[in-house]
């Protein structure tokens, strides 16, 4: 699929511009504008424009409940090529980004596990997508200058939109409590907007698994339990006050915690810390963390634009991400509370941490 064509220029400000050929357009709030040609639903949505750099995953990485308001940018050219797998290979209900930018989308996939093409996908679920001829322009000026507010223009202009100023956990959130598994360790999961994986990965290790919403007091209802997961989610944390309420009340009864990227963030909130925006976030299967003491480094999943800041007294650092050295985990000195930016559930990406859960649930 050729995308379509246009001409290099700067704006006023010198930022460098692709005039458009055809109403199929990116336009990022510095006035650059990307043209391309659609391979989506054909209408016009605004978000945060942010990138990511893994290779493979795109269904997992659509529906990953952390993209909610946001454009997505894939700085793997080929995307679209092994076509779509059936709901049951998705991290949620379905595609949560607000659309999606590529450079070369393959219309044609080709493996026994598709079910249908991309493009179909995104149709159906009302996603629009651009395929545009150079992303790595997109993504040196993300790198460069930060993440952006940006819109996909199919026909109508709309107006710029920041999906942080809203609490996106309320949106993607379960809306009922949910009882999976039999075993004997029962784990309540706090689903901030979780990839469905982390449930997975417990039940295989035969918890019994009760999920709730983001703002369910556990202790106000009196649910029994061992142990305590806060998942991955969209935005900032500092929006979600219930949640960091609740994180609150299992630190007061030094309940088993274990903290997954946005759940990290939670954690140190709730015992003192601090959070702040990332310049560009941590996008990609491909993030080197090192655990702090050691000589080890492994290779992680990560979704996220923000990170903790300051370490929360009765905590230390647990891993740090080994390209920027920013904060990758806490653990606390005496009870069994933890939490990691990462994603060890993956899903995509590699599984070299999927002993967090082995370790947390040593501790419950």
């Amino acid at each position: 699929m050729a995308s379509a064509s246009y001409s290099p220029r700067t704006n006023e400000r010198g930022f460098f511009l692709q005039t458009p050929a055809s109403s199929e357009k990116l336009v990022l709030k510095d006035g650059t504008v990307v043209s391309g040609k659609s391979f989506g639903a054909r209408r016009s949505v605004a978000g945060e424009v942010v990138f990511a750099t893994g290779m493979v995953g795109y269904p997992e990485s659509l529906t990953d409940p952390s993209y909610a308001g946001q454009i997505l940018v894939f700085s793997y050219p080929l995307i679209g090529n092994y076509g779509v797998a059936g709901k049951r290979s998705w991290e949620s209900s379905g595609i949560k980004v607000s659309g999606l930018v590529v450079s070369d989308y393959i219309e044609t996939p080709s493996h026994h596990s598709s079910r249908q093409a991309l493009h179909e996908w995104l149709e159906d679920e009302g996603i629009p997508a651009l395929e545009v001829k150079d992303t790595r322009f997109l993504v040196e000026k993300l790198r460069d200058r930060g993440s952006t507010l940006g819109k996909i223009i199919m026909d109508n202009d709309i107006s710029f939109f920041d999906p942080n100023q809203e609490n996106l956990v309320a949106r993607v959130s379960t809306q009922e409590v949910r009882r999976e598994g039999r075993g004997r360790k029962t784990i309540v999961f706090v689903d901030c907007g979780a990839k469905r994986n982390i449930v997975r990965s417990l039940l295989r290790r035969r918890a019994r698994v009760i999920t709730v919403p983001w703002n369910y007091d556990m202790f106000q209802s009196k649910i029994p339990f061992h142990g305590l997961v806060i998942s991955n989610g969209p935005g900032d944390p500092k929006a979600i006050r219930e949640t960091i309420q609740i994180a609150q009340k299992a630190l007061a009864r030094n309940i088993p915690t274990l903290g997954i990227c946005l759940g990290n963030q939670i954690l140190a909130l709730a015992a003192g810390g601090d959070t702040y925006k990332m310049k560009f976030g941590h996008r990609g299967q491909n993030q080197p963390c090192t655990l702090v003491g050691s000589r080890k480094s492994y290779l992680t999943t990560q979704n996220h634009g923000f990170a903790v800041g300051k370490i929360p007294r009765g905590f230390r650092t647990w891993f740090v991400n080994a390209n920027d050295g920013t904060n990758e985990g806490l653990i606390h000195e005496r009870h069994p509370v933890m939490s990691v930016q990462f994603h060890p559930e993956a899903r995509p990406g590699p599984e070299d941490t999927d002993w967090i859960f082995d370790y947390f649930l040593k501790h419950v």
